[in-house]
């Protein structure tokens, strides 16, 4: 082997070292940054993790909204018919939520079971719901 193909052999092995590095970063960082999504009974199940972000759907419980009278916290509890998740919410809800109505939630679970949301999307008219809801309700109303 000469010089120059020592030089571009190794010229090559360190642009393939450069992109599976930047391939590997680019992985990492996608990983990092994903919301799953978790049905009630996903996490009455166990099946959510308490250390990162998720997002969560269902039906918002009819008479279960709580306002806070001083501050902008909201509680309300979200069901599959199958199990219900308490959640809260500081914040200004859409305008679109209401009870008995189809919601996706992104936030945490917390230790003592609650899901602390950090964001709250209702759907947005009377004919759509988020495909993950309508599958989580199928999936729970089926034995």
């Amino acid at each position: 082997m000469t010089q120059t193909h020592k030089k571009r052999l190794a010229i090559v092995l360190l642009i393939v070292m450069g992109i599976g590095t930047a391939a590997a970063l680019a992985l990492t960082a996608f990983k990092e940054n994903m919301l799953y999504f978790f049905s009630p009974t996903q996490i009455m199940a166990g099946e959510a993790p308490t250390d990162r972000m998720i997002r969560i759907g269902g039906m918002v419980n009819k008479g279960s909204l709580q306002r806070a009278s001083n501050s902008l916290l909201v509680k309300f509890d979200v069901t599959d018919y199958a199990h219900t998740i308490s959640v809260e919410y500081t914040g200004i809800l859409p305008d679109l939520f209401r009870e008995d109505q189809g919601i996706v939630a992104i936030g945490q679970m917390q230790a003592d079971g609650r899901f602390l949301a950090k964001e709250v999307l209702a759907k947005h008219d009377e004919n759509y719901m988020p495909p993950e809801v309508a599958d989580a309700l199928k999936t729970a109303q089926t034995p």
